[in-house]
């Protein structure tokens, strides 16, 4: 049991350094655009780009290294890869060797996800499996949450008007490593740090192996032909697609979107609402477990979806006071939906389990193509445009809870029953 727990924890701090690596894009992104005098949101939106093309490139090949090299050397690979990348960028920062850096984290995130989802499994059990999965989620958005946050402290004082020299050997060591006019760069140099000592970690520990059941195995070819033609397969991917592009269509291009409509500091007021996206998604999580027991998955969908068209709606158009509520709100609502889309594709499909869930993880691939679209229109017509063809996904989302026949639907109890001892 104890070493359980222990296992259990390094894979909870994997989620959390994940995510503190993986989305810090968005607080950065006006910095970019000023540091390497970027004045296209294409190029912008080609950043997060990267990351998520870097899931759709490695999922597999990293599922089928998981059984040939085993998990704990995947770990190593999955955070040795991004330091290779980092490093890379921080040695010689330009806006190429950020997308070389970017892509390559997405490779080692690919490939962390693909070995932490199933040895949480196996770690935490089969019967707490859902518990330990939003858990992972919970501290995942924690992370997400906490990072804007450390952004905004390393760049006010290490930027050139408020660095005082000797006074902090840690401000003094990073001044010394970024160059004067890119502050942010500091975030990188905490990176590596922090990826060194998950290298660390990973290595003085030993992780229990995956071993598949004879019912999780599927004959690749046929489950793949057989999925492959039918049309709700490809409609609960388009839903997966819609649902990342939502997420990092929005979280990256908020603090930019602040800046350009309202004038406010991407470092500090802009990092801050970031965070709150991020926190809004966490809280929605432990919320969306109690709806999920009183009501129909689909009709909760359904809400959610025109409620966050109608917060972006809002806080595109509304006055500051009110967009810098509006915009990390939307987080709340996206909160269910990735494991309602979920739950209702397995649910509606007899066999195939296993295949057809790795068909909708390479949905994920959608985090590549919000940032790009939104960027993109951006260009073509300008930011609150691009913003507001996010509106698309999230009413195909929410029209899925109209059209999803699950052959099993969620268990549902009363209010009373829910609070009952028995």
């Amino acid at each position: 049991m104890k070493n359980r727990f222990k296992t259990l924890s390094i894979i909870m701090l994997i989620w959390f350094v994940l995510s503190f690596l993986s989305n810090i894009i968005g607080p950065i992104l006006p910095d970019v655009a000023k540091g390497f005098q970027l004045d296209s949101n294409t190029l912008l939106g080609l950043i997060p780009t990267s990351v998520f093309l870097a899931y759709g490139f490695m999922s597999i090949p990293a599922g089928l290294l998981v059984g040939k090299w085993g998990e704990k050397k995947m770990l190593l690979l999955g955070f040795g890869l991004p330091l290779i990348g980092i490093l890379t960028f921080t040695l010689t920062p330009s806006y190429p060797t950020l997308l070389f850096s970017c892509f390559i984290l997405g490779i080692g995130m690919t490939i962390l996800q693909t070995v932490i989802n199933p040895l949480q499994r196996v770690v935490g059990g089969e019967e707490n499996y859902a518990v330990v999965a939003c858990l992972g989620i919970v501290i995942f958005g924690l992370a997400s949450a906490t990072s804007p946050h450390v952004y905004t402290y390393l760049t006010q004082n290490l930027k050139a008007e408020s660095y005082v020299p000797n006074q902090n050997i840690v401000f003094d060591t990073l001044h010394a490593l970024i160059p004067p006019n890119l502050p942010w760069v500091a975030m990188y140099i905490l990176f590596i740090v922090i990826i060194l000592v998950m290298l660390g970690v990973i290595a003085l520990n030993k992780f229990p192996k995956i071993e598949q059941k004879v019912e999780e195995k599927d004959d690749s070819k046929s489950s793949y032909k057989e999925l492959f033609g039918n049309k709700y397969v490809w409609l609960f991917f388009l839903g997966i697609f819609c649902y990342t592009s939502t997420e990092q269509g929005i979280s990256n291009f908020i603090s930019l979107f602040l800046e350009k409509y309202h004038g406010l500091d991407p470092q500090t007021i802009g990092a801050t609402v970031v965070s709150r996206f991020w926190g809004s998604l966490t809280i929605g999580c432990v919320v969306s477990l109690v709806l999920l027991r009183l009501y129909d998955s689909k009709k909760i969908l359904s809400t959610c979806g025109f409620l966050a068209t109608a917060l972006l709606i809002i806080g595109l158009y509304a006055p500051t006071n009110i967009a810098i509520y509006a915009l990390p709100a939307i987080a709340f609502f996206m909160s269910a939906m990735f494991g309602i889309i979920f739950s209702l594709a397995l649910n509606s499909v007899t066999s195939n389990h296993a295949s057809f869930a790795g068909i909708l993880c390479s949905g994920v691939v959608g985090g590549a193509f919000g940032p790009l679209v939104v960027g993109s229109i951006s260009d073509w017509i300008d930011l609150r445009t691009g913003m507001l063809f996010i509106a698309v996904f999230t009413l195909y989302i929410a029209s899925i809870g109209f059209w999803a026949k699950p052959l099993i639907n969620n268990k549902t109890v009363t209010l009373r029953q829910l609070f009952s001892r028995k």
